[in-house]
């Protein structure tokens, strides 16, 4: 359903929006609708401080203990909040050459991440550290186009369904071909499977097995590509049951979500927010009472 249409349904909405009597945040807030806030972030790299400030592009930005304070601070005003990742945790600092990603999800679990997908730099420390990593989470990972029999990546699922009130989430994640990118010796027995058909596999079961009223996709695909490679773009446009995906890979910094149209001519909004943890995505999902939904646009949340 587009803005239009689902605001000429709920009540007089159509009239007070049309003729610029309030934002449809406030018009939202005092009509009763269901409000869940999607926090965001992808590509981390293991930056667990700020950049140091040695005159650099991202000085002073970014650090995990800021990161944290935001997002409690967002929780303090929200009723239902989720944290979620899109992988490459690992990676980047001497804090993953010493500690091997521990302290990464240690962090993430002091965040109260509830889910998060791998890049393909988390198989760096290899698939042994990876299996520990997952198990020492308090969050769920989560891939669907893998194939993980005979590794010890067993905590991993498709997707997960989560339930706020009387509104359903179905998350589920998608990751890019590790051949080329990962050594074999570390990603072992995975296996990639097309993403495209693992992606619609599990939409239409979220959608239509598990009543979703929202499905997010957590993609370590990348934004997009000039040559032909599967990207967050393509995925958006071959697909349907999709409403968002959160993208990581490409490092791609966003001002704003982008909008695309899937397989269905529906809307699909893709959102990104670079890398290092130097910004916040946040994306609002609002739910009248007949669970029709409206996704407002938010710009990212600089960190520092």
């Amino acid at each position: 359903m587009n803005r239009k249409d689902f605001l000429q349904r709920s009540l007089s909405a159509s009239l007070l929006i049309g003729a610029g009597a309030f934002p449809f945040e406030a018009f939202a807030k005092t009509h009763g609708f269901q409000k869940i806030t999607i926090l965001h972030t992808n590509d981390q790299h293991s930056r667990i401080d700020p950049f140091p400030l040695d005159g650099g592009k991202y000085q002073g930005q970014g650090g995990c203990e800021r990161r944290l304070a935001l997002v409690e601070k967002i929780r303090s005003e929200e009723k239902h909040v989720m944290l979620l990742d899109c992988g490459d945790i690992f990676q980047g600092t001497p804090y993953f050459n010493k500690y091997r990603g521990k302290v990464e999800i240690e962090l993430m679990n002091q965040m109260r991440y509830d889910a998060a997908t791998i890049g393909n730099h988390d198989f760096d420390g290899g698939l042994d550290n990876l299996g520990v990593r997952m198990n020492e989470a308090n969050f769920q990972f989560l891939n669907a186009n893998y194939s993980i029999a005979n590794t010890p990546l067993q905590k991993m699922k498709p997707y997960k369904v989560f339930k706020y009130d009387h509104i359903k989430v179905g998350v589920f994640a998608v990751g890019i071909e590790l051949d080329g990118l990962v050594p074999e010796l570390l990603y072992g027995e995975t296996r990639y499977n097309d993403p495209i058909a693992a992606a619609q596999k599990t939409a239409d079961k979220l959608k239509h097995d598990e009543h979703c009223d929202v499905v997010i996709c957590l993609s370590h695909l990348g934004y997009s590509y000039e040559e032909k490679k599967v990207s967050d773009v393509v995925l958006a446009k071959e697909t349907n049951n999709i409403d968002l995906i959160l993208g990581g890979h490409t490092h791609t910094f966003f001002t704003q979500p982008k909008t695309y149209e899937n397989k269905a001519g529906e809307t699909v909004l893709i959102n990104q927010v670079g890398w290092a943890g130097l910004m916040l995505g946040r994306i609002d999902l609002y739910f009248d009472d007949k669970k029709r939904k409206e996704i407002a646009k938010k710009s990212p949340i600089k960190i520092g």
